[in-house]
């Protein structure tokens, strides 16, 4: 029988509920959120309450679902019920060791970083864990985020910024291009719902295809690009923009905002 406390019931703390109850678990669910609103839309079977030590108290498992600005005060004061306690963040910038300060060194700390996709079933997350959590719980938070799509562990907690950067951030960099094609496409013409779907499609198959064969990316891509074809024209307008090098310099970006934060 585990005990799992959910601290913040905001998306991604609702995915995760929703996702581990499919499961059918052996053990209580608890949530809590200083807004009675946001517990009321909860799946069924949790048990609620405005009182983050109440639903902690009696956990096996803490996971920590608030905004990286209000950790610090809320693990504070959860400090007296820490000791021997998993506890899982999802707080963007917020590193084991703060986290260790605030929560004292004798809870078990998972960071990880996952993606808005997790909303539908498909996110990707980045895990690393401290020396103090055992193979056990490491099993255990895997199992949780696992609910809502891929995982992957990493040894070294700072490769959390690369994550943040590709996978973290990686969703809008995929709608941004979605929103540059169907503007495109109406500027060449199409009704914007034809667009859409269009657009939309075409990601949805391109994707599919990358991650149901063996094939490397750009070997799918050279496939499609026959040399003096309509492909071709649009991949050399990319690269002699630098669209390689912009990509880089993005997700540079990213991953440099996520140390800074950290280190902040």
């Amino acid at each position: 029988m585990t005990t799992i406390a959910f601290i913040g019931a905001g998306n991604i703390a609702k995915a995760l509920m929703g996702g581990y109850l499919a499961g059918a678990p052996a053990g209580e669910v608890w949530a809590a959120d200083p807004i009675e609103a946001q517990l009321t839309t909860l799946p069924d079977g949790i048990r609620t309450t405005t009182n983050n030590l109440e639903a902690v108290t009696s956990a096996e498992i803490v996971v920590l679902c608030v905004k990286p600005n209000m950790l610090g005060e809320i693990c504070q004061s959860l400090q007296p019920v820490a000791a021997g306690k998993l506890f899982i963040s999802v707080a963007a910038g917020i590193t084991c060791n703060n986290l260790s300060q605030w929560l004292g060194p004798n809870a078990a700390i998972i960071r990880c970083m996952p993606n808005t996709p997790a909303l539908v079933g498909a996110g990707m997350t980045g895990l690393f864990a401290t020396a103090s959590v055992s193979d056990r719980q490491k099993s255990q938070g895997a199992a949780i985020l696992a609910t809502v799509g891929k995982i992957l562990w990493f040894d070294v907690e700072t490769e959390l910024d690369a994550v943040t950067a590709v996978s973290g951030s990686g969703p809008a960099y995929f709608f941004f291009m979605l929103e540059s094609m169907q503007v495109a496409a109406t500027r060449l013409g199409l009704a914007p719902d034809v667009a859409k779907t269009l657009v939309e499609q075409t990601a949805f198959g391109a994707i599919k295809m990358a991650m149901q064969t063996e094939a490397p990316i750009a070997e799918l891509r050279h496939n499609v690009t026959s040399p003096g074809g309509t492909t071709a024209a649009a991949i050399g307008v990319l690269e002699a923009n630098g669209f390689e090098e912009t990509i880089f310099e993005a997700l540079k970006a990213a991953a440099d905002r996520s140390k800074a934060l950290s280190d902040g």
